[in-house]
């Protein structure tokens, strides 16, 4: 008889957990919602992509910083610091590099870190698309104190030292040269929402992200390619209303 009563109380309990899982599942497929451009994701910084997609980054609230949670420039006296310093789930106390965090939301809008800058998605989607001030490394090009743009590969300031042995302050090898020919550059960049992986807006990209769908895959193939080109950004987006993005809600 009690070996009776344990097995029902046994069938019971596992009854009960199983009911719990197939309700936790239902609740979190009824808290995603389509993303629409008033959607606002909740604000924190991102230690990586995942926690975009869930929409679950680490909140302010559990952020060690002197900067008070409401200021309007709190991510950006945040980012001043090489280290990020927060409490992780269990209540324990973490340090982060800065350049590990893939972003913040602020106000309901995403920044993505390139080069230890932040710039804003501006287009969120399955596809999403934003721009970024990138500093390029030419070593053909350089402000010489010739004047901005110099340049002459035979040139002796391609060289460390003068012909009688003397260092040349000037040359390429020289802190001189390389402090000035790196330039910034706005760039186009674009990722998908699955994986997150940043990628240059070119034609190769565009055409490896909207591949999943075959129909207007095979449309933008046969466009020539000046006019595959100038729709790249056209497909993206019909890409996006064919296929659109869902995102857990704010909790």
């Amino acid at each position: 008889m009690m070996k009776m009563k344990y097995r029902i109380l046994f069938l019971l309990a596992i009854s009960f957990f199983s009911g719990s899982l197939i309700a936790q599942e239902g609740k979190q497929i009824r808290e995603m919602v389509k993303f629409t451009p008033d959607f606002k994701f909740k604000d924190g910084i991102y230690l990586n992509f995942d926690q975009v997609r869930q929409n679950d980054p680490i909140p302010k609230s559990k952020i060690l910083t002197s900067t008070d949670y409401n200021d309007k420039d709190f991510f950006r006296n945040l980012f001043e610091s090489d280290k990020i310093y927060f409490y992780d789930e269990m209540g324990i106390r973490q340090e982060i590099e800065k350049s590990s965090v893939w972003g913040y939301s602020r106000n309901g809008v995403i920044y993505v870190q390139m080069q230890n800058n932040f710039s804003r998605v501006t287009f969120v989607g399955s596809i999403c698309h934003f721009v970024a001030d990138i500093v390029t490394y030419d070593s053909r090009y350089y402000n010489s104190p010739y004047g901005y743009g110099f340049y002459d590969p035979y040139s002796y300031y391609y060289y460390p030292y003068s012909y009688y042995g003397y260092y040349n302050p000037y040359s390429y090898y020289s802190p001189y040269y390389r402090n000035n020919m790196t330039r910034s550059d706005v760039k186009q960049f674009v990722f998908n929402f699955e994986d997150g992986k940043l990628m240059d807006f070119d034609l190769e990209s565009t055409e490896l992200l909207i591949m999943k769908d075959e129909q207007l895959y095979e449309e933008f193939m046969r466009l020539p390619r000046k006019k595959k080109k100038d729709l790249m950004f056209v497909y993206i987006r019909k890409y996006n209303e064919r296929n659109p993005l869902y995102i857990p809600v704010n909790q």
